[in-house]
C-alpha cells in the first residue's frame, strides 16, 4: 500500500519513512503541504497519508480540506501528526477532513495500529465501489453476452440520431438476426445456443469500430449502430459484419455449429426526423425482407417514393418471422 509522509523536517521524515518501509509500506514523501496535496490528488496517488500540522505553503488541515474538495471518487485516509493536543485543535483537525489525529511524540506501535484501521476502511470502500460498479454493469448490460442491453443501446442510438440530425450526418442502423437459431436450440440444446449467442456477440464487437454501439435487442436479435458512417460505405460495412459472423463455424462444447445472419440496414439521413421506434420498425421490415430473400444477406430499408417525394409515413407492422 502506498503511503505519503508530509513533513518539512527532514530528520523526522526519514525516520518515519524507514519505520513504515520496514512495516511493508511503499513510501513517498513531501516537504511541504502543496506538494503533499498535489501527490494525493494526482492519478494513482497514495491512499494513506501522514500529514504534519505545521508545513510551509499549506498546513496539514489545509491539505485535508483541499483533498476532500477535489477527491470525489477515491477515498484517502489521512492522519494529522502534531504537538497540539488541546481539544479545540483536535476538533479543528478532524473537521478539516482528517480521519485520525496523533500527538507527537507518538508510539510506533500505536501508529501502525491506527494505519491498520485506515487499511480496513479503504478495503471496505473498495468493496463498496466494486459492488456499485457491478450493479451498474448489470443494469446496463445483457447478462449472457455482456453487450449493451436493449434499453441502453436504444438510448445510445437515440442520442446518436439526434447528433447526426443536428450535424447533417448519417447514423447507420443494422438490425441483425441469427438464421435458424431455433434449429440450433432444438438440435444441440439451449446451453449450446447460449455459446453461439456469446460467440456471435464477440464477432459483432470485432467487426465494428470502438465508438460504434452493439447491443442485444432480444433473443437472437442484435442491434448495431454505426456512428457517423459514410452512406457510400454502409452496405459494405454491413456485408463485413455478415461475413464476420458466417465465415467460420462457431466452436462449441458439442462441436462446430454453422451460423449465418440476416441483416436489415437503414441510413438515418434518408428518413427525416423519425423516432427511434419508427426507424427500428423500418429496419425490422428490411430484416424481414432479408429473411424472405433466403437469409444470410443484407437488405436496405428505403422510404416509399410517391410522385418523386419520399413518403415517411408509418406502415403496418410486419408479420412475426422465424
Amino acid at each position: 500500500m502506498k503511503i505519503l509522509i508530509a513533513d518539512d523536517e527532514a530528520m523526522s521524515r526519514r525516520l518515519l519513512q524507514k519505520t513504515l518501509e520496514r512495516a511493508g509500506y511503499q513510501v513517498s514523501t513531501a516537504e511541504n503541504g502543496r506538494e503533499a496535496a498535489d501527490q494525493l490528488c494526482g492519478q494513482g496517488g497514495p491512499k494513506l497519508a501522514l500529514l504534519d500540522w505545521e508545513m510551509p505553503e499549506l498546513d496539514g488541515p489545509g491539505v485535508c480540506r483541499e483533498v476532500r474538495k477535489k477527491k470525489e471518487h477515491s477515498y484517502i485516509y489521512m492522519v494529522l501528526l502534531t504537538s497540539k493536543e488541546a481539544k479545540e485543535d483536535i476538533v479543528a483537525g478532524l473537521e478539516s477532513g482528517a480521519d485520525d489525529y496523533l500527538v507527537k511524540p507518538f508510539d510506533t506501535a500505536e501508529l501502525k495500529a491506527r494505519l491498520r484501521t485506515g487499511l480496513r476502511i479503504l478495503d471496505l470502500e473498495n468493496r463498496l465501489v466494486e459492488a456499485r460498479e457491478e450493479m451498474r454493469f448489470k443494469a446496463s448490460h445483457d447478462a449472457l453476452t455482456t453487450l449493451w442491453n436493449r434499453g441502453v443501446v436504444m438510448e445510445l442510438m437515440g442520442q446518436e440520431l439526434s447528433r447526426s440530425h443536428r450535424e447533417n450526418g448519417t447514423t447507420v442502423i443494422v438490425l441483425c438476426d441469427i438464421d435458424h437459431f431455433k434449429a440450433v436450440n432444438d438440435s444441440f440444446g439451449h446451453l449450446i445456443g447460449d455459446e453461439v449467442l456469446r460467440e456471435t456477440a464477440k464477432r459483432l464487437l470485432a467487426s465494428v469500430r470502438s465508438y460504434d454501439f452493439v447491443g442485444r435487442y432480444g433473443g437472437e436479435e442484435f442491434l448495431v449502430v454505426l456512428n457517423n458512417c459514410d452512406p457510400a460505405f454502409a452496405m459494405a460495412r454491413a456485408e463485413e459484419i455478415r461475413n464476420t459472423i458466417g465465415q467460420h463455424p462457431v466452436e462449441t462444447s458439442s462441436g462446430p455449429v454453422t451460423v449465418t445472419m440476416s441483416l436489415g440496414l437503414l441510413l438515418s439521413h434518408e428518413w427525416g426526423s423519425r423516432s427511434v421506434e419508427e426507424l427500428l420498425h423500418e429496419a425490422d421490415k428490411a430484416l424481414y425482407s432479408a429473411k424472405a430473400a433466403g437469409r444470410n444477406c443484407v437488405q436496405l430499408a428505403k422510404p416509399k417514393v410517391v410522385c418523386g417525394v419520399a413518403d415517411y409515413r408509418g406502415r403496418e407492422p410486419v408479420k412475426q418471422r422465424r
